[in-house]
C-alpha cells in the first residue's frame, strides 16, 4: 500500500488542489480550453475516468460526436455531484486506478489544474516542488520528441538542473524552461506557458502543438 501511495502522490495532489479549485471558481468561469467553461472541463475529466467508450473520442474521430454528447450530458448534473466524482474517480478507471495513476494523469492533471487557474485574472505560477517537476520533466521527455516531429518542428528543449533532449536533425529553435511550463507550451497552453525560445521562435509558436 505505500509504495502505491508514492506512486500516485502528484497525479492525486493535482486532482485535489483542482477539484477544490473548480468549487471555489463556480462552473461558469473560463478555462484555457477554448469554448470550455470550469463545468466543461470537470465533465471531460469525468468522462475520461468513468466511460471508455465515451473518451475514446478524444482519439478517435468516428467517435467523438458521441463522446461529446455523454460529456454534455455529465456536464449537465449538478456541479457539486460532478466535481464530487473527479475528486474521487472509481478503482476501475482504465486510466486512473492505482497502478496507472502516476503514469497517465500527472501531466493530464497538472496542464487542467493551470487551465483553470491561468485563465482566471492576476495569476501566478505556483511554485512546485522538487520531485513534481522531476516527474513532469520525465513525461515531457517521453513524448516531447513525439509532438515536436509530428508537428514538423526540430528543436531542442532544455531545463535547467533536469536536462535536455533534441526532436528533429539540425534543430532551429531551442525552448527552455521549468517542467511545468514545458509540458504547458507542448500540450498548446503557448501563451500561458512562461518559457523562453530562442531561434525559429515563430515556426515553433505557430506549430499544432499538443502532447
Amino acid at each position: 500500500m505505500s509504495t502505491i501511495t508514492f506512486v500516485t502522490a502528484y497525479a492525486r495532489r493535482e486532482r485535489a488542489h483542482l477539484a477544490d479549485l473548480l468549487l471555489s471558481l463556480g462552473p461558469d468561469r473560463p478555462t484555457l480550453c477554448t469554448g470550455w467553461t470550469t463545468r466543461d472541463l470537470a465533465a471531460h475529466l469525468v468522462v475520461r475516468d468513468r466511460r471508455p467508450d465515451a473518451s475514446a473520442g478524444i482519439l478517435l474521430t468516428p467517435l467523438r460526436r458521441y463522446g461529446e454528447r455523454v460529456r454534455l450530458a455529465k456536464a449537465a448534473q449538478p456541479y457539486e455531484r460532478l466535481v464530487g466524482e473527479l475528486r474521487t474517480p472509481p478503482w476501475w478507471s482504465p486510466v486512473s486506478n492505482p497502478l496507472l495513476d502516476e503514469v497517465t494523469n500527472t501531466v493530464e492533471f497538472f496542464v487542467h489544474h493551470e487551465d483553470a487557474r491561468r485563465a482566471q485574472p492576476s495569476w501566478e505560477p505556483r511554485e512546485l516542488g522538487r520531485g513534481e517537476q522531476a516527474a513532469l520533466w520525465k513525461a515531457v521527455r517521453m513524448t516531447g520528441k513525439l509532438t515536436l516531429r509530428r508537428a514538423g518542428v526540430s528543436a531542442e528543449v532544455r531545463s535547467e538542473g533536469f536536462g535536455s533532449f533534441v526532436a528533429g536533425d539540425h534543430p532551429s529553435v531551442v525552448l527552455s524552461g521549468p517542467p511545468g511550463e514545458i509540458a504547458l507550451f507542448l500540450t498548446g497552453r503557448k501563451e500561458a506557458a512562461r518559457v523562453t525560445i530562442s531561434g525559429d521562435e515563430q515556426r515553433l509558436r505557430s506549430a499544432r502543438l499538443g502532447l
